[in-house]
């Protein structure tokens, strides 16, 4: 069985407690109950997380039994929802080595936006978001502002007008993007499913990701672009996300189905499958590599 994690998370930022999923206006103003009650645009939150890399036959047996403990993401749906990502570094893809070499303190900076990218344009609302790692807690702030602006501080390196309560990441944004020299360097994609706990589980969340994908040029989210699958297209990765602790009920879950837990991150798995750096030992092999093949260039869009 997993070990149950004891040590208590530290209280989020503005007494924010949010998660990966899509964010309407309405609860971008703080009106969504447990999970967001930050009444500023800065959203920040502590957590653990854990990966698993599962068959998707079993990742939906697994869902079943899932939604038989826990919510479905009101935004989740039948389908899910897509999730696309620009990741920033340095040119020596310093975020990018920090993570393999599984630095206790690391962080990442990111534009993300929540549906159809297809759907994108300079007013579409997305986050910029930094999400770093201190020792086993995962911290995770962000500001949600047009894509226009985001593209102005990120890529343009000059600030833009903002409420008064996005100041003072919006400067550590830019300090960072200025003083490493920051550029775009990889794009991921996938479609998730997601649910969150009730009654004594509030705090926890699980998703699953599939169809990971993802590309190393023509960076804007709205850009008719090919991706390719940098996970296998017959895998998900689940993710369990606690604030506090992983409930006994779940881990004896993954316990029975013998789940092994993996360190992958979707940006460096992007960064590797595009031959960006040599692929390390916790990459996922692409299909053909697992049959002793060639690996062949599977895109989607």
């Amino acid at each position: 069985m997993l070990e149950r994690f004891r040590k208590r998370a530290v209280p989020a930022a503005d007494g924010a407690d949010g998660a990966d999923r899509p964010v309407s206006g309405a609860e971008a103003d703080g009106e969504v109950g447990h999970r967001l009650r930050a009444p500023s645009k800065l959203h920040a939150f502590n957590r653990y997380e854990i990966k698993y890399l599962v068959d998707a036959a079993e990742a939906a047996e697994l869902r079943k039994e899932i939604e038989q403990r826990l919510d479905r993401d009101r935004h989740s749906g039948d389908a899910g929802y897509g999730i696309w990502s620009v990741y920033y570094d340095t040119r020596q893809l310093r975020f990018y080595w920090e993570k393999i070499e599984g630095l206790k303190f690391r962080r990442k900076l990111r534009i993300r936006h929540y549906g159809d990218r297809f759907s994108v344009n300079l007013d579409t609302p997305v986050f910029i978001e930094i999400k770093q790692r201190v020792n086993r807690v995962t911290q995770k702030r962000r500001v949600r502002l047009p894509y226009g602006d985001a593209l102005r501080v990120c890529d343009g390196r000059q600030m833009v007008e903002h409420d008064p309560s996005q100041r003072a990441f919006l400067e550590e944004v830019l300090d960072l993007v200025l003083r490493l020299d920051l550029r775009a360097v990889a794009m991921t994609g996938y479609q998730r499913h997601a649910y969150v706990g009730r009654d004594a589980d509030v705090g926890l969340r699980v998703t699953f990701d599939h169809r990971v994908r993802g590309r190393d040029r023509d960076f804007h989210l709205g850009a008719d672009a090919t991706n390719r699958l940098i996970v296998p297209a017959r895998k998900a990765i689940v993710e369990v996300k606690a604030n506090d602790r992983v409930p006994y009920w779940l881990t004896d879950l993954t316990a029975k189905r013998n789940l092994q837990v993996v360190r992958v991150s979707k940006y460096c798995q992007s960064v590797e499958a595009h031959g960006l750096a040599p692929r390390s030992i916790f990459h996922i092999p692409d299909h053909d590599l697992d049959a002793g093949r060639r690996p062949a260039l599977l895109s989607e869009a």
